[in-house]
This record gives structure tokens, C-alpha cells and sequence, in this order.
């Protein structure tokens, strides 16, 4: 196993309600086996205490324990416990190697190797970061012009009535686009049902975590007073937190970056399936590598949200699409991306 770190710069900076970023430490994983090679990514995140030297710690340490493995295949075994053992956006990229590794061996696409559809195109959102509602009503003008028929809107503003005016420009430059609406836990419950109440009119498909993280029972507060589904996403990191979500809620975002890649997300799946919960695929800001393993779930999911590669300025692998609002499955073995530049 080896890796490489490089600097992946936003087109534009992304203002959430938390944080405002402009650009993103990422470290590319290659794992070597048999005359195959397989590819992953992990990115830096102030929110999980993850930077460049945790990174290179956690690297090593995985290094050291799959060192004996003769196959990728231990390796694919060792993933459960390794999960238990270092920090999940990191044995995610692994995740992605190995799996990479093996279709590739199989000669398959990945999302068939997994035993999952196989897809040819699919609709993702793309996002609106916190900004004017002037400035929201032009971009997602543009966004609609170019292709996107769902629009992920950032909310959380200082001021909630701003985040109503967001919502409401947006819906009239796309007044037939799907709108997900995502405070990341900016609002108290109170907050969270005055403004969703206030949009009910401009049929949101869903809401992400309005309320902190770590508190159940308000997430279940607001599932029961608003009109559209309340989705679990920062209470539904990794297989971990599922059996502590509440009973009401409408659905789960599952990232792969935080749950520890895709054997963690097919754990997952399977828990949203056995109780008819809706999934919605999300991501970070990260290169077409980064959104890749993700894709490979898209058939089996209710929103695609795949949009961390298209927020870059020059993204370094390629393979996945998506400029005008489609992603398309990659032609070829794995996961299909290819890279197009080195490292900056």
C-alpha cells in the first residue's frame, strides 16, 4: 500500500452553516497486488479532526496491519475490524482500494462485482452553499440552464428568515427542480418547525439533520411536525449510530467517507431496506476517486447527491460526468475513474 497527498482547490468557496471552505487536503491510497492496482481517497476534515498527519498516522498503522495479508480478499475480511480501530474516512479510502482491487481482478464494474444494479446514468444535485438569495436565485438559474433537475440548498444563516428568502428564490429561477434542504444541525427545534413550516409551500423533497447531532429525541420533534421527510445524516454517520436513531424519521444519508467505505455502506443499505427507510447518497468535496465507490450504490438509492467533484476547480481524476446535471457510470473494470494529473 502507498499514498500520495495533494491539495484539491474549490472552484468558488462552499459557506455552510458551520464552516466556510475554499479547498481540501486529500490523500490518495494505491494498493498493488498480483499486477493489479486499487485506488482510493481521504480527505481532510476539521469537523472529524482529520488532517494531513492523522491521515499519514492512521495510513501507516493500516499499512502495518494488512502487511501479512497474502490476497486482497484477508484484507476485505480484516475491513469490520479496522473500522473498530482507526479513523473511518481513512479505512474508507482502504475500503475503496481493495474493492477496486478486486472487480478490477474480476474483471467486472464494481457495483456488479458487489452484486448491486448496474446503472448507466443517473440525476444528481447539485449544492447552493449559504449566500444571498439573490445571488442563490442566479446560480441555480444557471443550474437549471445547464442540466441539474435537483438542487441541494444550504441553510443555517444567522438569520432563519434568510434562509426562507433562499429557498424561495431558488424555487422560482427552478420551479421544477427537487429541492433537498440541508441546515448540517444549525437549528434548535423550535427554529427547524417555524421554517419548515414557512416552506411547506415549496414542496421540499426532504430535509437533512436540522438539529445538532447526538440528540435523538429532536431529531423525532421535528420529524413529527413538519411536512416533508427529516433525514438522519450526521446521526447517521456509521453503522454505529443506526440503532440509535429515533422511530419517524423519514430517511438516511449514508456517506462512505464517514461510515468507512462500502462494506460499511451495504451494512447500511441493508438496515434501511429492512425498514423501508429511503436513502440519499451524500459525499464531501473530493475528486471524481472520492465519488467513485459511492456510485457504484446509486441503484438502490432514493437521492444521489454526488456532487463533491463538480466544486472543484480542476479535478484530477475523471470518469463520472456530471457537468450538466448527469453522473454515468465509467466504462471498464472497478471503479472506472482514471487520473488525468499528478498530485499538486
Amino acid at each position: 500500500m502507498t499514498w500520495t497527498a495533494t491539495t484539491l482547490e474549490l472552484a468558488r468557496p462552499l459557506r455552510i452553516s458551520r464552516a466556510t471552505m475554499s479547498a481540501r487536503s486529500a490523500v490518495w491510497v494505491t494498493l498493488d497486488a498480483g499486477g493489479h492496482a486499487g485506488h482510493g481517497e481521504v480527505v481532510g476534515s476539521p469537523r472529524l479532526g482529520l488532517d494531513l498527519d492523522a491521515i499519514d498516522t492512521a495510513l501507516h498503522g493500516l499499512a502495518d496491519r494488512i502487511a501479512g495479508c497474502a490476497d486482497p480478499e484477508q484484507v476485505r475480511g480484516l475491513l469490520p475490524r479496522l473500522r473498530a480501530e482507526f479513523a473511518l474516512p481513512v479505512v474508507a479510502a482502504l475500503d475503496t482500494a481493495v474493492h477496486d482491487i478486486l472487480a478490477r481482478r474480476a474483471g467486472m464494474p464494481l457495483c456488479a462485482y458487489l452484486g448491486l444494479p448496474q446503472w448507466d446514468s443517473v440525476h444528481t444535485a447539485y449544492t447552493i452553499g449559504l449566500m444571498s438569495p439573490a445571488d442563490a436565485e442566479s446560480t441555480a438559474h444557471r443550474l437549471a440552464g445547464t442540466g441539474f433537475t435537483v438542487l441541494k440548498i444550504k441553510a443555517g444563516a444567522t438569520e432563519p428568515a434568510e434562509d426562507i428568502a433562499r429557498v424561495r428564490a431558488i424555487r422560482s429561477a427552478a420551479p421544477t427542480a427537487e429541492l433537498l434542504l440541508d441546515p448540517n444541525g444549525a437549528w434548535d427545534v423550535r427554529t427547524a418547525v417555524a421554517v419548515l413550516d414557512a416552506l411547506a409551500d415549496q414542496e421540499i423533497a426532504a430535509v437533512e439533520q436540522p438539529v445538532p447531532a447526538g440528540h435523538p429525541g429532536q431529531l423525532a420533534a421535528v420529524a413529527q411536525q413538519v411536512p416533508m421527510p427529516v433525514l438522519a445524516d450526521e446521526d447517521a454517520g456509521s453503522v454505529a449510530d443506526l440503532d440509535r436513531l429515533p422511530d419517524g424519521i423519514g430517511g438516511i444519508n449514508i456517506k462512505l467517507a464517514e461510515c468507512g467505505g462500502l462494506d460499511a455502506a451495504l451494512t447500511m443499505l441493508d438496515w434501511a431496506r429492512a425498514r423501508a427507510l429511503p436513502v440519499l447518497l451524500g459525499c464531501q468535496a473530493s475528486s471524481s476517486l472520492g465519488i467513485a465507490p459511492a456510485a457504484q450504490l446509486v441503484g438502490v438509492a432514493r437521492w444521489v447527491d454526488l456532487d463533491g467533484h463538480l466544486l472543484l476547480a480542476d479535478d484530477p481524476w475523471t470518469g463520472l460526468g456530471g457537468a450538466d446535471g448527469t453522473l454515468r457510470r465509467p466504462d471498464g473494470p472497478g471503479l472506472g475513474v482514471r487520473r488525468v494529473r499528478a498530485a499538486a
